[in-house]
């Protein structure tokens, strides 16, 4: 008879994997839809939408949606990001695939069709649009002037910049032809409803997917001042725009967006609550630092192990045995290789539990996961990384070096040789990163 006893003090790794999965599943969009969806209009509901949950949440919509109400849409998600369809469910909404975090020309064409379909609408109309992380490099539509290899360049040199989401954001709303609140204007005057998924420090709904359905109040003087500050080059005609102004946003206020409302419909700080629940149901003290950590990775990394060691030690206010739980959204600078050396593989995760475990020094009784809840660590298959008392001797042991790896920023090649990956595949879901330490 297969035990129904859950994860046990005893049990580090299983328990930790176990707080990481009560965190995905809290963000489920088939969880979290039908509290906030409208009633079908006196017109046509047309569903658009972009993320890496936009696959699962368009078949959260055809579930609940009345059978004998039209339906029709399109949304955009990340390749192999498209859940499985339940048996018996119809499709009516066109859900395809594309490249993230640098956006491919399958994004450019689905971003085209999308706009394409606003054409048309009326007041009786509804738009309902799904959106998610990951939606900024899904939904690529360059402004005039701009090619989708400059789009290209520029976000893989934010990417490695070390620039936050917001900051990264502010540029791709203004170097865009949808992002921004312009998918919402060309809607008008239909009713548009946007029920979206955080993956953002704050829940910003503006920053989310580079908020394509949300007034911005940045402007083209900040996303010039952000391109600066990172040395990061755009060709002179769009340069030209950025101070101009050409290329300016629509502002709170705007007529166009008046029919606009937007739900959040899970958050960073719902899932981190939910594992809360979780640990204190195994009998573990919790502590929640917040869901809206930002910073280098592996620097947030060195912090939490300063505040689990003086626990494990006695030394803090905290009582173990504890579980520490943050989330939010770190950010890894990319080092510069030396000639000949191969770059590095990983993502903020597993940078993050590099930093963790070069503090930590071996530290007993402490064990940590960190992950990416949508199932992928940056550009790898994992979602991110664990942390024992013994990785680094264990690494020792198989001639590997923490501190070499954190200069290539290669996580995935410290972590699989000792079997330490977190592997679940992509989610379906995105509230970004999710830190769990335990210390007893």
């Amino acid at each position: 008879m297969t035990s129904t006893k859950p994860p046990l003090i005893d049990n580090p790794r299983v328990l930790l994997r176990h707080l990481f999965d009560v965190a995905v599943q809290r963000a489920l969009p088939l969880h979290n839809t039908a509290a906030y969806l409208p009633k079908p209009p006196k017109g046509r509901t047309l569903v658009l939408g972009a993320g890496k949950a936009g696959g699962a949440m368009a078949q959260a919509v055809e579930a609940l949606w009345p059978a004998d109400a039209p339906l029709s849409g399109l949304v955009v998600t990340r390749y192999h990001h498209t859940p499985p369809r339940p048996r018996g469910l119809p499709q009516r909404i066109e859900v395809v695939e594309a490249a993230h975090p640098v956006p491919d020309a399958a994004g450019l064409q689905a971003a085209q069709r999308i706009l394409q379909l606003t054409q048309g609408l009326t007041a009786d109309d509804l738009v309902l649009c799904l959106i998610s992380g990951g939606g900024s490099s899904l939904l690529t539509l360059p402004c005039d002037g701009l090619t989708l290899e400059d789009k290209q360049r520029i976000n893989r040199q934010l990417l490695d910049s070390g620039a936050h989401i917001g900051e990264m954001n502010t540029v791709r709303k203004h170097l865009s032809a949808i992002k921004g609140g312009r998918l919402a204007a060309a809607c008008a005057p239909a009713r548009v409803v946007t029920l979206t998924i955080s993956d953002v420090p704050g829940d910003d709904v503006s920053v989310i997917a580079s908020g394509p359905t949300v007034a911005d109040a940045s402007t083209c003087a900040d996303a010039l001042d952000i391109l600066r500050r990172y040395g990061i080059e755009v060709p002179p005609a769009v340069r030209a725009q950025l101070e101009s102004g050409t290329l300016e946003t629509p502002k709170p206020g705007d007529p166009r967006l008046a029919r606009c409302e937007t739900h959040l419909i899970a958050t960073p700080q719902q899932s981190l609550d939910a594992a809360a629940d979780a640990a204190r149901a195994l009998g573990l003290n919790v502590y929640v630092l917040s869901d809206e950590i930002e910073g280098e990775s592996r620097e947030v990394g060195k912090v939490h192990a300063a505040l689990a060691r003086s626990t494990a030690l006695g030394r803090s206010s905290l009582a173990k045995p504890c579980v520490i739980l943050s989330g939010g959204e770190t950010t890894v600078t990319v080092r510069p290789r030396a000639e000949g050396q191969p770059k590095g593989r990983g993502g903020r995760a597993g940078e993050f539990c590099m930093g963790l475990a070069q503090a930590l020094a071996g530290q007993p009784g402490v064990w940590a996961l960190a992950a990416d809840t949508d199932g992928i660590d940056g550009m790898e298959d994992n979602a991110g990384a664990l942390v024992t008392p013994d990785t680094l001797a264990r690494a020792a042991a198989l001639g590997l070096n923490v501190k070499d790896h954190l200069d290539r920023n290669d996580a995935y090649g410290y972590f699989e040789p000792l079997g330490d990956l977190v592997m679940t595949g992509p989610t379906h879901t995105n509230v970004n990163d999710f830190r769990a330490v335990l210390v007893v």
